[in-house]
């Protein structure tokens, strides 16, 4: 869906319309009007599955729906940018009318939502490294399947991901240990699974 599709997102372009005279809410809108989300874990579309339950099935086959994801904390980060922007009115207002309690008023609410907003952010990257996780432990199965090796095109296609998807979730495994990656003669990128390819011989 449309990024500007989601009520949060939208409270968030009027709030920072209204504390900003404007100005904030159209740089907002400008930066993020043509990103879509994903309308169940909302994540950049790139970044997410067909949906959130569809997401987590297939990473985690034992996972029945979402709830073993952690949240995302989009409540904690609009609350959180709404005190800062509420605490940047107030300090502002207080640096003209010079009234010291509004600053100090202000400060309070800012750190509270700074507080909140990272608590928020921490949630969200929370969510993120478990859905990366779970596409770690799908490619791992899928070497195994393999015997040991695999391409971009081959987890892009099992696993129903998109080419750069998939290039970015083997060079980011690629530790040169236990993933390494080998160019063969027709300039083809292999990334090999030594604990699997060797498998039998670690057995015997």
């Amino acid at each position: 869906m449309s990024y500007f599709s989601r009520p949060g997102h939208v409270g968030l372009l009027i709030g920072l319309s209204v504390f900003t005279q404007g100005v904030g809410g159209l740089i907002y809108w400008l930066v993020k009007r043509k990103e879509f989300v994903c309308p169940n874990c909302s994540l950049k579309w790139e970044y997410a599955g067909d949906s959130g339950k569809a997401l987590a099935n297939r990473f985690d086959p034992d996972a029945p729906d979402t709830a073993s994801l952690p949240s995302n904390g989009i409540k904690r980060r609009l609350i959180g940018s709404a005190l800062v922007l509420f605490a940047s009115f107030l300090i502002m207002m207080g640096l003209i009318e010079v009234e010291a309690a509004a600053i100090a008023v202000g400060s309070v609410i800012g750190a509270a939502g700074s507080g909140t907003f990272f608590w928020g952010w921490k949630a969200l990257n929370e969510r993120r490294q478990a859905l990366t996780a779970g596409l770690q432990r799908q490619i791992l199965r899928l070497a195994g399947r393999r015997g040991g090796s695999l391409t971009v095109t081959e987890v892009a296609s099992d696993l129903n991901l998109s080419l750069p998807a998939a290039e970015k979730a083997l060079v980011g495994m690629d530790d040169g240990f236990r993933v390494r990656s080998e160019i063969t003669e027709e300039g083809i990128i292999i990334y090999e699974f030594p604990e699997v390819l060797h498998r039998k011989q670690l057995e015997g």
